[in-house]
C-alpha cells in the first residue's frame, strides 16, 4: 500500500495518537444510525467511570460525526429544540464549529476520586468543562466536542442581601461582600449527561425498562433509546442546573473548613416574581445569606439551582394545581396541600432526588457542615452516597410568607425536618388566601369559536 493512499494515511494517523480521522457528516441529508450494527456505525468507544479521560472518552453528541457519535440525544438540553429553529429560519449555519479558545474556567474544580465512581457521578459529565484540555487531540484532529460545563464568575445583586445589611446581620468586607450589597461568586453552568446503566441502578429498574420508559412518554422522541443498546450516554432534553459559589472554591473538599448548602429546585414563581404562596425564594435568599456570612468566616458556601419547575411537573401543572387548591371545597388548606398535586398530576413530587447529589460529588464535597433545606428526601439522598451532613437548619419561621403557611405546616406535618410540632388541628385550621374563585362553568365547544368580523 503506497504512502499516498488513503487509507495508509488513516492508518498512520490512528497510529500515532490512536485516535481515528472524524468522520465529518455532510449536513445537508439525514443520516439514520439507529441500529448497532448498521453499516457505517462505529462510536467512539466510551469507559465511563475512568479515570483517564483519554481512556474514559469525549462524549460526542454533535450532528457531524453521525457515524463515531456515541450519545443520544442533543447538546443544550430543551434549548436544542431553538437551535433547529435557528437553523430553520437560516440564522445559524449547522456547520458552525464553535470558537472554544477562550472559553476554559476561569477556576479549577477537580480533579476528584469521586470523578472515578458511577455510583457518585452518573448525571454529569465529569470531564465537561476541560473539553478544550483533555480532548485537545480530538479538536485538533476536526472532531466537533462541546464542552456541557462552564465556569466563570459575576456579581450578584440581590434585595434581600441589602436588606441584611441594613439590619445588621451582614456586614461588607470588599471581597465576598461589597458595600453595594453586590456578592461576588463563582459559578458553573451544567448541562444534564446521563450515564444509563448507572441512571437504571439508581431508579431500581433495568435499564431496559429506563429506556422503553423514557421512549414512550416521550412517544418515541429518541429511537435510539430502544434500538441502539450500545449507545450507554443520553443527553435529555431537560434542564440543567447552575452552582454558586462563595468563598474560596479550592477548600470545598477539605472537611475541615465550613461548608454551608442549599440544593435548591427552580421557583420561577417565587425565586424571580416573589410570590408568596410558597416558601422557595426566602429559603434561597436565607441560605444566601448563609452562604455569605461561611465565607466570610473563612469557608465556602454552595447553593446548586436545579432547573425542576413546579416540582418537576412544570409550571402549567403547578397553575393548574394553584386553581385547585383555592377552589376546592372547604379552601385551600394544609390537611388537603399534598393531595391537590396528587389529584391533577397522578404523583406528588417527580424531583426523585437520586441524581441530586452528582454535583456535590463533582465539587468533591465529602462533608456539609451546614445544610440549609428540611427536606428528608434531600438529606437522605446526599448522606445515602458518603457525604456527611453535621446541622440541618430550616427556614426562620419569620420568613415564612403569609401564604406559604399551607405549605409549610402541611410539609412538617408529613415529616420535614422541623423544631416545630403540627397536630392534626393545625392541618385543619391552617388556610391560604382567598381569592373568591368562580367555580368553572362548562361551555360548549361552539362559544369558542371565533368570528371573522
Amino acid at each position: 500500500m503506497s504512502s499516498t493512499d488513503p487509507k495508509a494515511k488513516k492508518q498512520k494517523t490512528e497510529e500515532d495518537d490512536g485516535i481515528p480521522l472524524p468522520d465529518l457528516s455532510p449536513v445537508d441529508f439525514i443520516n439514520l444510525t439507529s441500529h448497532s450494527d448498521a453499516f457505517g456505525v462505529d462510536p467512539i468507544p466510551v469507559s465511563w467511570g475512568h479515570p483517564n479521560p483519554m481512556v474514559r472518552g469525549p462524549v460526542i453528541c454533535t450532528i457531524r460525526h453521525a457515524a463515531q457519535r456515541n450519545a443520544i440525544g442533543a447538546h443544550q438540553g430543551s434549548y436544542c429544540v431553538y437551535t433547529g429553529l435557528a437553523v430553520a429560519a437560516g440564522k445559524l449555519n449547522p456547520e458552525h464549529m464553535p470558537d472554544l479558545k477562550l472559553t476554559s474556567p476561569v477556576f479549577d474544580i477537580g480533579p476528584f476520586p469521586s470523578w472515578a465512581d458511577p455510583k457518585k457521578i452518573a448525571s454529569i459529565d465529569p470531564f465537561g468543562h476541560v473539553v478544550t484540555d483533555c480532548y485537545r487531540s480530538y479538536l485538533d484532529k476536526g472532531y466537533d466536542i462541546r464542552p456541557t460545563i462552564a465556569v466563570t464568575k459575576a456579581h450578584i445583586d440581590l434585595p434581600e442581601t441589602r436588606e441584611a445589611m441594613a439590619a445588621g446581620r451582614l456586614k461588607a468586607d470588599g471581597v465576598v461582600l461589597l458595600e453595594t450589597g453586590q456578592s461576588i461568586v463563582s459559578k458553573a453552568a451544567i448541562e444534564p449527561v446521563w450515564y444509563l446503566p448507572e441512571v437504571a441502578r439508581r431508579f431500581g429498574c433495568s435499564e431496559a425498562k429506563l429506556r422503553q420508559s423514557i421512549f414512550r412518554m416521550t412517544n418515541g422522541m429518541y429511537p435510539e433509546l430502544i434500538t441502539r443498546p450500545d449507545l450507554k450516554i443520553f443527553l435529555p432534553p431537560i434542564g440543567g442546573l447552575t452552582i454558586y459559589i462563595w468563598g474560596d472554591p479550592d477548600t470545598i473538599p477539605d472537611e475541615d473548613i465550613p461548608l454551608t448548602c442549599r440544593v435548591h429546585d427552580e421557583c420561577n414563581g417565587s425565586d424571580v416574581f416573589g410570590s408568596d404562596i410558597c416558601t422557595c425564594r426566602p429559603y434561597m435568599t436565607h441560605a444566601i445569606e448563609e452562604c455569605i456570612k461561611t465565607a466570610q468566616a473563612g469557608g465556602c458556601g454552595i447553593v446548586v439551582y436545579f432547573r425542576k419547575e413546579g416540582r418537576s411537573l412544570g409550571e402549567v401543572t403547578k397553575y393548574l394545581v394553584y386553581n385547585t387548591r383555592k377552589r376546592q371545597e372547604g379552601g385551600d388548606s394544609a390537611e388537603k396541600y399534598f393531595n391537590c398535586t396528587e389529584q391533577v398530576a397522578g404523583v406528588q413530587d417527580t424531583r426523585f432526588q437520586a441524581l441530586m447529589p452528582d454535583p456535590l460529588h463533582f465539587l468533591g464535597v465529602t462533608k456539609i457542615h451546614n445544610f440549609i433545606s428540611m427536606s428528608d428526601m434531600k438529606y437522605n439522598a446526599i448522606v445515602n452516597t458518603g457525604i456527611k451532613i453535621e446541622n440541618r437548619i430550616e427556614i426562620p419561621p419569620e420568613l415564612v410568607p403569609a401564604d406559604a403557611q399551607v405549605e409549610i405546616t402541611a410539609k412538617v406535618f408529613h415529616g420535614y425536618n422541623s423544631s416545630s410540632t403540627v397536630t392534626t388541628q393545625d392541618m385543619k385550621d391552617t388556610k391560604g388566601r382567598e381569592y373568591a374563585y368562580e367555580q368553572p362553568k362548562e361551555k360548549q365547544a361552539g362559544e369558542y369559536i371565533v368570528e371573522d368580523k
